[in-house]
Parts: structure tokens; sequence; C-alpha cells
């Protein structure tokens, strides 16, 4: 037997080989292990490391294709998908690509970035205890020259380690983290606010200028990974939703 698969293919002793299998591929990609466009593994490939049947195999990745954690590509096999932040009525891009999306020119300025441990307010954000390490980080988004947004994120690094060594000066931590963190669950909070004096100072507006502030809480198998703030100059950014009477 393939010996990447033996330590699971013992488990499966305790349990059905479908819930069996399909924990251990989705351990090895909520973990990481497994990034965003890694090939599974063929479906003669999981037979045979796990000594189960065909369709045992297409049940199991049917079933993470579902979860919109792979997507099955015909003749070409199956891959870790790249994920998505949307809900019904709402979608927020990577900043990054939206803004090249609009066919405007995107700069970044990296702020700060400092390695703590987590405070009262990153503990309540991310649900995480004293000892856990976090990252802090502020930057700074533009369209055509023009600042588009300013964003205030935390990375818990027990849950994502990796974050500590990326120098975010050259690529966006948002950028970053939709390739390479899959995620299971996000919320989204918008609200209205006026710019205080650093925040207008930061995107050029006058204070007390109205704003719009999407936070965003990210989670992976129950642990959040990420808390950002982003806040928009009130005319630059608009929300378009467009759905069906079944969208409810």
């Amino acid at each position: 037997m393939n010996e990447r698969f033996l330590s699971a293919a013992t488990d499966l002793a305790n349990g059905t080989f479908h819930h069996r299998i399909r924990a251990d591929l989705e351990g090895k990609i909520l973990s990481g292990e497994w990034p965003p466009g890694h090939r599974v593994p063929f479906e003669h490939e999981l037979m045979a490391g796990y000594g189960c049947s065909r369709m045992t195999v297409n049940k199991v990745l049917s079933g993470l294709a579902a979860e919109g954690l792979i997507e099955r590509r015909r003749r070409a096999g199956s891959f870790v998908r790249r994920p998505q932040f949307q809900s019904a009525v709402l979608q927020i891009h990577d900043i990054q690509a939206e803004v090249s999306g609009r066919g405007q020119a995107y700069a970044y300025e990296l702020l700060s970035q400092r390695r703590r441990k987590a405070s009262a307010s990153d503990r309540e954000a991310l649900s995480v205890s004293p000892e856990v390490g976090v990252l802090a980080l502020r930057c700074r988004h533009f369209a055509d020259d023009r600042p588009f947004a300013l964003e205030e994120r935390l990375i818990n690094l027990t849950a994502i380690p990796a974050g500590e060594a990326i120098d975010f000066k050259t690529e966006p931590p948002g950028t970053w983290l939709l390739g390479h963190v899959p995620w299971t669950e996000a919320e989204h909070h918008i609200s209205a606010m006026e710019a205080d004096a650093e925040m207008a100072r930061r995107l050029e507006v006058a204070k007390g200028a109205a704003c719009l502030a999407v936070r965003r809480r990210t989670w992976r198998s129950g642990e959040t990974v990420t808390v950002v703030r982003l806040i928009f100059p009130g005319p630059s950014y608009h929300l378009v939703a467009r759905f069906t009477p079944s969208q409810r």
C-alpha cells in the first residue's frame, strides 16, 4: 500500500470507508497541506491507496466538490478549489483583482506589520486564548494613484503559522490568504461610518466624510483564521446585488 495513505487506511477500521476517507482528504485541504490548485490523487490512486471501490471514491470526491473544496475537471482530474468570498446577495473580491478588473492601475502600501501576543481585543475578535500569537497588519490600497481602501487585519498564527514568514511589503495579505489558505465559513458586517482624523489623512478625504466599513471574519473548521476591516471612501465603492425571489 502507498505509504502516504497507510496511516489513514489503518484508521479506516474504526469507521466507514466513505466518512474516513473524506475526513482524511478534507483534512489535507483545510490544513493547507494541499493548497489551492493542488491535484487530488486520481480515482485509481485513491482506490489503491485506501483499498476501496471506485463507487466509494466517487462518493467522497462528489461530496468534497459539493462542499466547494475541490473542482472536478473531465479527464484532467480533481483539484483543490481556490476559495471565493461570497454570499447570496454580496460578493467581495480580492481588492487587487477588483481594482484591476475595473481597468484601473492598482498599487499597495504596507503601513505596519507586527507580531504580538493576542491582546484582549485580539482575543475577542479571533476567539483565541492569551498565549496565541497574532499578526497585525495595516495596509492601504490604491486605484489610479488614489486611495481606494484602508485595511486593518489580524491573522491567527496558530491557525496559519506560515503567515509569520511572509513579507507583506510586496503582496497584499488578502491576496496571499486567498491563494494559500482554504476556509469553510465567512461572515460579513457592513456599516456606514465617518472618517476620523487618521482615516481622513490616509484616504485623502475630509474628516467626518462618509465611509463604508466592511468587516469580514473567516473560519476554517470552526477556528477563526483571520479578521479584517476594510474602510472605503463613500463615493468610491458600490455594493450591487441582483437576485431572484428564491434567493431568500
